[in-house]
């Protein structure tokens, strides 16, 4: 016998996280960054046959003031590193970026000094979609990933918390990390302590 069952119909509990969860994931609005070949699997997922207005993502923001998520499709140079930043830096909080692409993920077979190894030297990643070129279908799962992040996502003090345990996790995961509660340098995972 819970509160549920004394409750009139039509009265409806949540949290207030969950409630604003449901909000940012139904209205995210991508700065879309094509780059190269990438792009043009970007631009036909908002054609008819993908049709990315169903998720509420059919503004394409052409300033980054009024957008939430880049879409970084393709390979970043060296010279256009800076730009990318200094967008993603305009952004307004919360933001979050799709790195689309095997290219933008990790510089793809473009292992020189004009390519950035990876669009994660240059703004922080929330998903990784691989691929040469990825299909629309890819980054609309992609984005079905994030819109999921997003909703779960803690607020307030809470949220901070969540950053932190995450940063910490992640260094520990680091080899290099020795003194953070990781393998010690030049141990073998798995050897015997």
């Amino acid at each position: 016998m819970g509160l549920e069952e004394k409750l009139p119909s039509g009265i409806l509990l949540t949290t207030v996280e969950k409630v604003a969860g449901y909000a940012r994931k139904s209205s995210v609005w991508p700065a879309t960054f094509g780059l190269a070949c990438c792009a043009m699997e970007l631009i036909s997922t908002g054609g008819p046959r993908h049709d990315l207005a169903r998720f509420g993502m059919e503004r394409a923001s052409n300033t980054p003031r009024q957008a939430d998520l880049m879409i970084v499709a393709g390979r970043v140079s060296q010279k256009m590193a800076p730009v990318l930043r200094q967008i993603y830096d305009q952004m307004a909080e919360p933001k979050w970026v799709i790195s689309m692409g095997v290219c933008a993920s990790s510089g793809g077979m473009f292992n020189n000094y004009a390519i950035v190894q990876g669009v994660d030297h240059v703004v922080p990643v929330d998903i990784y979609l691989p691929g040469c070129p990825p299909r629309p279908e890819m980054l609309l799962d992609s984005i079905l990933k994030l819109h999921d992040k997003i909703q779960n996502m803690k607020l307030g003090v809470n949220r901070e918390r969540e950053v932190d345990d995450l940063e910490r996790a992640r260094l520990r995961r680091l080899p290099l990390a020795a003194g953070l509660g990781g393998a010690p340098r030049g141990a073998h995972p798995g050897a015997a302590r």
